[in-house]
């Protein structure tokens, strides 16, 4: 391992590029003649179309078309699809009604789409916009989640009576309601997770291209992998090969799950083109994407955890209700069930586990997969429980975690959900936090704090995700003339650092120099095969297709190799980018080996092309299968009682990632999603008012948080629990910033307002939800005083 090599903190090769302005995102790329384009949205969250009037639109300035779901129909185009019904209770499948690539019929939702407007300029479009009229026969809506399974609900789809698209279940439930039955003590909560929106810098963006004369579409846009929307397009949508749909995907600006999904305007540019024969490009505004890119998140749940008299857990039940908007995004029921329902053991031995959600349609934008796609939902439940159940016992939190841990020695560990853990030491992860923030001087640091007026709480959360080992992914590496080497692979980066990481395990196993690593993504036309970014697979699935494919570079050298140095190829050995033949200083390198390939001394069967290719794929009997990186975040806060404001003073996390190709990107990933999930856990809630309008529509309305809302993160990333399930001993690690920091920060807050008399709050904690529940209490411990 050189200073470039696996483990070191190299700094990203991105940097330069980007830092400097060579970055090309989507709404930089243009095309010659390329037309623009705008949609005509509903202003109504539910309503029957009666007519979509479009002539005085066509009439305008510069507009060149205007097509709506008739046009569509007419031509035979297909709808978005969902990817992943889920099994129901009782054999029951999940019910997918259509979803419309404009609104067919009905409009379900403010924002759904209705007409595409393209003009020769955006603001000629923009304008064409404005005299498009919708007759549209306003409905009842229902826009609160718990709401919609109510009998009185209006209903959203005919297909799906009670608003139910399917009631999953998993764990034994006779086991589990028996042990809460008979269990001396059971703790229950009513949790909300609240509803966010994605917001990456960049907005989204599509431009479609049509080549008649080998009928071919080429779509430029943000994603996480063009694999995946492309057989969408070309099976669903529009009916041609695979090989008739092109996706470039530019620099992506952040995605955050979101840029995963197939969209409307991703459909209608590709349409328009094909149309009008000629380029057509659509660039989101924030508002827009506010009404159109997938939410996350919005589960309501009951949950309960039995247990003891020593505190010893016997069996966790929760019961949820799961808001999928008014249409099946592509992977929307999977999220809050299978990517969610496994994980609610988390890192406790608990013997008996039943968990049920019901996917309800409501007339809101689609929800789908956000930062951490499940694991977030259920890794909150559980330590929100664990410390409710502490406070019930009169037990310290650390205590009630370390008598119900998985210990070392149960691992493998078989969960009562049917996953299994094979490696860690969650006591050692989570006292080496407590060791790091000084928990044992906390009580000292709150009694001072209350001499200056404030409320001082600590909080922690131990999480544990399952990540990384998911589809397949394949790769192409080329040996290039001045010994660099060329990568082709299927995933794709939207700020994570792949070409870093993908440099230094080649640095390592080549022993090429990383800046002579040349890594190309995000080209279907260039490369076709692979799964994409998303579940904190990439490294895993794409280091392991990687260093199969550097094999097979590493076996052609050597033919070449034995050639040159006229050995026997059993002689030689191969290390830091060089072969030698065993026993002697004989020895050449692979940039030499590349720069001699074309020469006309070589025999011809040796002459040309280095490469190798490789596919790995988790379906397979020896495939990866997912790794369960794990650790615990413990914050420390202040309340101001007057103002419900609050303060972090520190905030600490020790995290088990396995074994870590670069400490320094995954130090700014654990960063990113720390303050993610402390919007969730203070700041962020998208909000609708009962007529379905979206009330947090900006960002003046819905509230990131800034720099100074948020805490300077101490980390320690411990490296002595590789991952026994795959070579490489890594675990995922994008993601879990943002499993571990709602319930550590929620349980903080808590904390603090405990002796006020404050039981309960859901997220987000801003200041008035605070300062009211301090209200409150004291107005309950005035009425009990009388």
């Amino acid at each position: 391992m050189g200073r470039f090599g696996v483990g070191q903190p190299m700094r990203r090769v991105e940097d330069q590029r980007l830092l400097s302005g060579g970055g090309r995102y989507g709404d930089d790329v243009d095309l010659p003649n390329q037309a623009h384009a705008v949609l005509v949205r509903s202003p109504y969250a539910h309503g029957e179309i009666r007519d979509v009037d479009i002539a005085g639109a066509v009439a305008a300035p510069g507009v060149l078309a205007v097509y709506t779901a008739a046009d569509l129909t007419a031509d035979g185009v297909g709808d978005i699809p969902c990817l992943t019904p889920m099994p129901g209770k009782n054999g029951s499948k999940t019910v997918m009604p259509p979803h419309p690539v404009l609104a067919r019929g009905r409009v379900r939702h403010v924002g759904d789409p209705i007409a595409f407007v393209v003009a020769e300029t955006r603001d000629q479009a923009r304008d064409a916009a404005e005299l498009v009229f919708a007759d549209i026969d306003e409905l009842p809506a229902v826009i609160e989640t718990a709401e919609a399974v109510s009998p009185e609900a209006p209903q959203i789809w005919v297909e799906a009576p009670g608003n139910l698209s399917v009631d999953w279940e998993i764990g034994d439930r006779e086991k589990t309601e028996a042990a809460i039955a008979a269990a001396p003590r059971v703790t229950c909560l009513s949790l909300v997770n609240n509803r966010l929106v994605a917001a990456p810098l960049e907005p989204r963006t599509a431009l479609g291209d049509y080549d008649a004369a080998s009928e071919c579409f080429t779509l430029t846009t943000g994603t996480q992998g063009g694999m995946r929307i492309r057989p969408q397009l070309a099976q669903k949508l529009f009916q041609v090969p695979d090989e008739k749909i092109r996706i470039v995907t530019p620099d992506v600006g952040g995605s955050f799950g979101m840029k995963i999904f197939l969209y409307a305007e991703q459909v209608m540019v590709l349409y328009a083109a094909r149309k009008l024969g000629r380029p057509v490009k659509w660039s989101g505004d924030r508002s827009e994407c506010f009404l159109s890119d997938t939410h996350g998140r919005d589960q309501v749940v009951e949950a309960e955890l039995a247990y003891d008299d020593e505190g010893r857990f016997l069996a966790l039940r929760s019961s949820g209700i799961a808001n999928m908007g008014a249409y099946l995004s592509n992977f929307a029921p999977l999220i809050p069930t299978g990517a969610s329902g496994k994980m609610f053991s988390g890192l406790y031995d608990i013997p008996a586990v039943y968990v049920d959600v019901k996917c309800v349609f409501t007339n809101t934008v689609p929800v789908d997969a956000y930062r951490g796609a499940g694991r977030p939902e259920a890794a909150y439940i559980v330590e929100r429980l664990v410390d409710a159940v502490a406070r019930d016992l009169g037990l310290a939190p650390d205590e009630i975690r370390r008598r119900n841990f998985i210990k070392p020695e149960q691992l493998p560990y078989r969960t009562a959900t049917g996953i299994t853990y094979d490696s860690g030491d969650y006591r050692q992860i989570m006292e080496a936090a407590m060791r790091a923030i000084d928990w044992q001087g906390f009580p000292a640091r709150r009694q001072a704090a209350a001499a200056q007026g404030k409320r001082r709480g600590i909080g922690m959360a131990c999480y544990v995700e399952a990540c990384s080992g998911v589809g397949a992914e394949a790769v192409r590496l080329r040996l290039d003339p001045d010994g660099g080497v060329t990568l082709l692979i299927g995933t794709q980066t939207n700020g994570q650092g792949h070409a870093t990481a993908y440099s230094q395990l080649l640095f390592d196993k080549l022993g090429v120099d990383t800046d002579l690593v040349r890594v190309h993504q995000g080209d279907t036309g260039v490369w076709a095969d692979g799964g994409g970014t998303g579940g904190s697979r990439s490294l895993l699935m794409g280091g392991l297709a990687i260093d199969g494919a550097a094999d097979r570079v590493i076996e052609q050298a050597r033919v070449v190799a034995s050639h040159l140095l006229e050995a026997a190829e059993a002689d030689l050995e191969f290390a830091e980018g060089r072969f030698t033949v065993a026993g002697t200083d004989r020895r050449i390198s692979l940039s030499e080996i590349a720069a001699r390939r074309d020469d006309a001394a070589l025999p011809a069967e040796l002459r040309g092309e280095i490469a190798g290719e490789h596919r790995v794929d988790s379906t397979a009997e020896d495939g990866p299968v997912m790794t369960y990186p794990n650790g615990c975040h413990i914050c420390e806060i202040e309340v101001d009682e007057e103002t419900g404001q609050i303060a972090f003073q520190r905030y600490v996390v020790v995290d088990d990632f396995g074994t870590l190709v670069n400490p320094l990107l995954v130090a700014g990933q654990v960063q990113g999603g720390v303050a993610q999930g402390i919007g969730q856990a203070l700041h962020e809630h998208t909000v609708y008012d009962e007529g379905g309008q979206l009330l947090t529509g900006s960002f003046m309305d819905y509230c990131l948080p800034r720099a100074d809302d948020l805490s300077a993160l101490e980390l320690e990333l411990i490296e002595d629990f590789p991952c026994v399930t795959n070579p490489m001993g890594i675990k995922g690690a994008a993601e879990a910033g943002a499993i571990g920091a709602p319930p550590a920060v929620m349980n903080a807050v808590l904390d603090a307002l405990a002796p006020l008399g404050v039981r309960h709050l859901d997220m987000p904690a801003t200041p008035l939800r605070v300062w009211q529940a301090i209200r409150d209490a004291r107005g309950g411990a005035q009425r009990a005083a009388q």
